[in-house]
């Protein structure tokens, strides 16, 4: 049913989906997701997922899991956090993948507004769970939905971070975000 409610909300919205790899590397691996310049970016990506008919998953506030609509939260792939005690949350990813096949979607700038590099956490994430990353954007200029682009977990084991950062910077100049003026291009 997803599936099929994935297709026509995408057909709706005139947004398309651009694979950039096998659909398969969506099973199991860190979704980074940028720009994130707004909320309308999880929606129109979510609906792409939901078209593939992939399983997605995403790490938020437990407040939103445990409040009166949390049901919802959690069908829709969220997985609460208690953010006022101290996580371990690389383990607690590592132990996520261990349960399940999955896409975790991150989005390291970690705020819709503009930061001056991203976070590294999906990097760590990536090698201690050993899955790969896969780089997803939302070009609002285009209306598409790139999806697949992938750095493998031997890539993660054998280049150094800079590099990889230095390919995904490359990558994103391609994308409109949504709201230009929150996104630094300069990731790292």
């Amino acid at each position: 049913m997803k599936k099929l409610i994935g297709k026509l909300m995408m057909w709706i919205v005139g947004w398309k989906i651009v694979l950039e790899g096998d659909v398969n590397n969506l099973d199991r691996c860190i979704l980074v997701v940028a720009p994130h310049t707004s909320n309308q970016e999880y929606l129109l990506g979510n609906l792409a997922y939901w078209a593939l008919d992939k399983p997605l998953k995403i790490i938020i506030k437990d407040e939103h899991t445990k409040a009166w609509y949390g049901s919802i939260v959690r069908a829709l792939g969220g997985i609460g956090i208690d953010r006022s005690q101290k996580n371990d949350l690389i383990k607690f990813v590592v132990d996520e993948f261990k349960k399940d096949s999955f896409s975790l979607v991150i989005t390291p700038e970690g705020t819709r507004s503009w930061v001056p590099k991203w976070r590294k956490g999906f990097y760590h994430m990536a090698l201690a769970a050993k899955v790969p990353i896969v780089v997803a954007a939302g070009d609002f200029k285009h209306k598409i939905i790139y999806l697949g682009k992938i750095i493998t977990v031997h890539d993660l084991e054998t280049r150094s971070f800079e590099s990889i950062m230095e390919e995904m910077q490359e990558y994103y100049k391609k994308i409109t975000p949504k709201n230009p003026e929150n996104w630094n291009p300069k990731i790292y």
